[in-house]
Order: C-alpha cells, then structure tokens, then sequence
C-alpha cells in the first residue's frame, strides 16, 4: 500500500529526513514512532502529496505520490497533527463539503457523512458549529474527514494530541476498530496502544529509520527486565544520585509522596541490580516498601534506541 524509496527532505541548513526506504503492506497497522523532529510528520506530509521531497520516491496504491498525485490521494485520508477546520461552519455541512472536494458522487454524500459521523461518534453534535466544539470532538471531525472517502489507506499524525484521558480512550478505540478495515500508517506518542494494536513498527531517530520490526523482536532484541522499581523512605539521602552511582544503571527517576519516593530506574540489557539496590538500601538505612522488576516494554525499546547517539 505504501513504498518509500531513499526518500530525503532538506530545508536550508538542516536534513528532516535521509534516505528513508519502507514498506505498509494492505491491512497492515503500522506504527511511526520517534521523538519531537525526528522526521515523522514530515515524511507524512510527503506521503498525504503536501510537499516534494529533495530526492527518493514514494507511492501509495502503486501510483507516485506526486506524478500522479491525483490517484494517490483518492486511496488515502490524511489526518495532520492540527487537523485544520472552518470554525464558521456546522459538522455536517463541513463534512459535506469536505466529501464534494474528495469527489465523493453527489447520491453518495448524505449517505456517507451520515456513517462518518456515527463512526466517529459526531451524530450529537452534528448541527453544532465547529468553533463551539471541545478539542476531543474537533479531532473527531478531523477523523471523519479523513475517512468520508472510503480511503484504503488512513495517515493520521498525533490523532490523540492535546487530548485528556477520556478523549484519548475514546480516540484510540475508534483507531482500533479502524484497523480492521484500513490500512494504517499512524504516529503517536502512547505508546502503549502501539504495543497492541500495531502489526509492525517503525522508528526514526534525528531523520534515519533505526528499527523496523514486529513489536515483539524489538523487545526481544533488548533482552532486559525493562528496569527496576524502587519504593523507599531515603531520609535526607537525594536517592537518585546514590542509585546513579550503581554499575549499570542508566538513568533514575524519580516522584515524592509524602516520605515516600519512587524511582524508577533504567539498566543495561541483562543486567540484574536488584541485589547492589538492596545493599545500598541497607547500608544507608532506608526503608523500603518495594523493589521489582518490570517487564520490558516498547517504551524501552524506544529510549533504548532514540537515547543512543547516531554517528555522523
């Protein structure tokens, strides 16, 4: 469904992305991760035909994303990162419009704002304008937007930003369930949704892809416990700098409640500190309450990678 070839964006005087080369097969959900300016949105904005690219090619459904730009575009719905809305206009007349532009036939469009909206849970809002709509609702105009096409593939850039917790259940459950009609190319920061819901992952790292795989070889590749807790009452001892000094130990952090801190602490792959933990812990009379392992997630795959300088 999608196939990047050596793709490269230069703007004056910085790289975004170099030599990008990927594939998104039909029905697969793939997950685009990497930290703030690693190249995600701007390799999506290539793909959705917003921008050339400086050299490389990209195209979805076999057709090129710029010399034939016209019959890409009707196999994809783009959702960017600030989903773009005429604040003057109500649900449904927006999203008719939006269906007119995208060539949806005339018979058609009643019949297709009318699933959108029910999908994307907007039918009680449908008549509302869309100045007057929470953040939560406004990205979900912007998914029925996308989707009022019948797209094969869906692009959706940071879908669940700027959300709060209950938006962001709501969102993610409407991807998954997306995910079993569409293709999906999706960049987001939980991290955890992309843990389950993601058939493979992609990550980049200052514009270069440093890991494509299932989510479950990525953590398998790491080979570690994925860190330790530790709950204790330290004194007037810091606790994060003495954790520090332990071989192994990459990073602490660390949360107050009360007398009680909780660090949380990232180790070397293979690398069992629970012991040198205990000791200390003994030795400077601190009081714990817990020491446990915790499993290895994708979230330690991706500090694992994005942590790690890339070479010039």
């Amino acid at each position: 469904m999608i196939k990047v070839e050596n793709l490269t964006k230069r703007y004056a005087g910085t790289t975004a992305i170099r030599d990008l080369s990927f594939e998104v097969g039909q029905g697969e959900i793939m997950g685009f991760l990497g930290p703030n300016g690693a190249g995600k949105s701007t390799t999506m904005r290539i793909l959705a035909g917003f921008m050339p690219p400086t050299s490389g090619r990209a195209s979805v459904a076999g057709f090129d994303v710029f010399s034939q730009s016209l019959q890409a575009r009707a196999h994809l719905g783009y959702m960017p990162e600030n989903v773009p809305l005429y604040n003057d206009m109500r649900v449904t007349e927006y999203l008719n419009y939006r269906a007119a532009l995208k060539g949806v036939p005339h018979r058609r469009v009643k019949e297709r704002v009318g699933d959108v909206q029910e999908l994307c849970g907007l039918k009680d809002v449908e008549k509302r304008l869309i100045a007057t709509l929470s953040k939560g609702y406004r990205q979900r105009v912007g998914l029925a937007d996308a989707l009022v096409a019948e797209p094969d593939l869906l692009i959706l850039d940071e879908p669940t930003i700027g959300l709060d917790p209950n938006q962001i259940r709501q969102v993610r459950e409407l991807i998954k369930n997306l995910g079993k009609q569409h293709t999906i190319l999706l960049s987001t920061h939980i991290l955890p949704e992309v843990e389950m819901t993601c058939s493979r992952v992609i990550i980049v790292h200052k514009g270069r892809i440093e890991a494509c795989d299932t989510p479950e070889n990525l953590l398998g590749q790491i080979r570690q416990a994925g860190g330790v807790v530790v709950e204790a009452k330290t004194g007037s001892d810091n606790g994060v700098e003495e954790l520090k000094k332990i071989s192994g130990v990459r990073d602490v952090s660390s949360d107050v409640a009360g007398d009680w801190k909780t660090f949380s602490l990232r180790v070397e792959s293979g690398v069992d500190v629970r012991e040198e933990i205990y000791r200390l812990a003994t030795a400077r009379h601190w009081t714990l309450r817990e020491l446990s392992q915790r499993r290895a997630t994708l979230e330690d795959v991706f500090v694992e990678i994005t942590h790690t300088e890339v070479s010039a």
